[in-house]
């Protein structure tokens, strides 16, 4: 209620009353203000009362909502469910307009506030990360894959020549389906083995610009957060060589916000060369459902033409999704999330560590890899040749979700592109092996449960292989 109204319920019930329940509404408008004023993530959380306030003030200001209104188009933000109204608390416009993503809409001034709020929110969030020259980012109603290839047409744009995009290998389909999906064709750099790590083969990318020549290149497309024993992409190199050779660089930057170390890497690489615009997840790191990016550069022309590539109006979910939980956890719950999960990415890893050379195996050594960790599987394979493939499938019915066993050799053809040795990032890694990562949200008893199910799993398989080995045919005294 408004301070009149205030006035007025004095005269209902004791003043004294009214003036203590004004103070208490002034306590969640303050916070609201500071939010308007500075457009910055709160550094405390608020309570569920202040969101849902905040919430309601921001739909009231929608067209849909108004008292009276008489809506006669085509798009009126009418909903059948009330089930589903409550669920989008009544936000139904959307973010948008037709030819702007980021463009205010006259129907809906509350969610285009809502909308400008998350951007403003997240990209304080960027820079708190590491990514601190960060200067402009939108978020977008689609997972990563779809965001990288808005960005790739929108460089068409300005690359109307280019036909090809440079990318080390990683073995993960929606990337590679987001190249060709945007219409080029991707250029596969592959890895190279150094130690038990895969890394980036900058001079094969360097080769490959200049057969290919610079300006028939759209960008080179890179990673962050990857699978071990893949580690992230050497990014400053690389950032280099886009600048050396005036190539564009798109990062796909996944999971990689709630990596100080992939951030850091993004920040590098803007400084000593060049980093066109870099793409994260908000599942993965904000822990929201899956269907929404974040898209951010370093030059804000940039990635308003991204926004502006956007075709039509967008749900307005994720932005909702995204400022909501910003607002409950606040800059000092998020930073908590991220120091935690740095706290047990070390548990995970001493425990796997334990594990391995209980079974005679090894916990890969992996250190560019921050969030992800891989152990050997070189005595299950000479077990029984099956029990590889047994052992994810194990795990799968066990309710251990995320944990990947990765058999080498196998061929996997996307968009008539054939890679051998699939999911291993390599044409010829030297062993199988199990992966485990340490992802923002990961608990302690996440990582205990894993491990003692894994345990029990391996201890099953090679019991199962001795019989098999007892029992199988001598060789013959002919055979060599």
């Amino acid at each position: 209620m408004n301070s009149e109204n205030f006035t007025l319920s004095e005269k209902i019930v004791s003043a004294s009353y009214i003036r203590q329940a004004s103070e208490a509404r002034r306590g969640h408008e303050q916070l609201i203000r500071q939010l308007l004023e500075q457009r910055k993530c709160p550094e405390e959380g608020w309570s569920e009362a202040t969101i849902e306030l905040f919430l309601n003030e921001l739909a009231v200001m929608d067209s849909n909502n108004f008292l009276g209104n008489c809506g006669v188009g085509e798009r009126e933000g009418r909903v059948a469910s009330n089930m589903v109204a409550r669920r989008h608390y009544r936000l139904i416009h959307g973010i948008g307009r037709s030819g702007d993503i980021a463009a205010i809409q006259p129907k809906a001034a509350g969610s285009s506030l809502l909308n400008k709020l998350t951007n403003s929110l997240v990209l304080d969030i960027l820079k708190m990360a590491g990514v601190r020259s960060v200067k402009s980012c939108f978020v977008v109603p689609m997972a990563t894959g779809m965001s990288l290839t808005l960005c790739f047409l929108t460089l068409r744009q300005r690359r109307p020549k280019a036909r090809y995009i440079i990318w080390p290998r990683i073995d993960q389909k929606s990337c590679f389906k987001a190249m060709i999906t945007a219409g080029f064709v991707p250029i596969v750099v592959e890895n190279v083995l150094e130690g038990d790590e895969l890394r980036t083969d900058v001079d094969a990318a360097e080769r490959k610009i200049c057969e290919l020549g610079a300006e028939s290149v759209l960008c080179v497309h890179s990673t962050t957060s990857c699978f071990a024993p893949r580690v992230p992409d050497r990014l400053e190199e690389l950032a280099t060589l886009c600048a050396k050779y005036d190539v564009p660089h798109i990062v796909n930057n996944a999971y990689g916000v709630q990596s100080s170390k992939c951030m850091h890497l993004i920040q590098q690489g803007a400084r000593v060369g060049r980093i066109d615009a870099f793409v994260q997840s908000l599942d993965k790191n904000f822990m929201l459902p899956v269907g929404g990016a974040v898209i951010a550069g370093f030059e804000e022309a940039f990635v308003q033409e991204i926004s502006k590539t956007y075709p039509g109006r967008a749900s307005a979910s994720p932005s909702l999704d995204l400022l909501i939980t910003l607002l409950t956890l606040g800059a000092s719950g998020y930073k908590k999330l991220l120091s935690e999960r740095k706290e047990i990415y070390a548990l995970l890893a001493e425990e796997l560590k334990k594990l391995a050379s209980a079974h005679g195996e090894r916990l890969l050594h992996t250190p560019h890899n921050p969030i992800s960790l891989a152990m050997s599987l070189d005595g299950l394979r000479a077990d029984c040749d099956q029990a590889l493939t047994q052992l994810g499938a194990m795990l799968f019915t066990r309710q251990v979700s995320g944990a990947r066993v990765v058999v080498l050799g196998k061929e996997q053809s996307i968009g008539g592109h054939t890679f051998r040795g699939f999911m291993s990032h390599s044409e010829s890694y030297p062993c199988p092996y199990i992966n485990a990562a340490a992802a923002v949200g990961i608990t302690r008893d996440d990582v205990a449960v894993c491990i003692k199910r894994l345990d029990k799993c391996l201890k099953t398989l090679r019991k199962e292989a001795k019989p098999l080995q007892s029992t199988s045919p001598l060789p013959s005294p002919n055979s060599s």
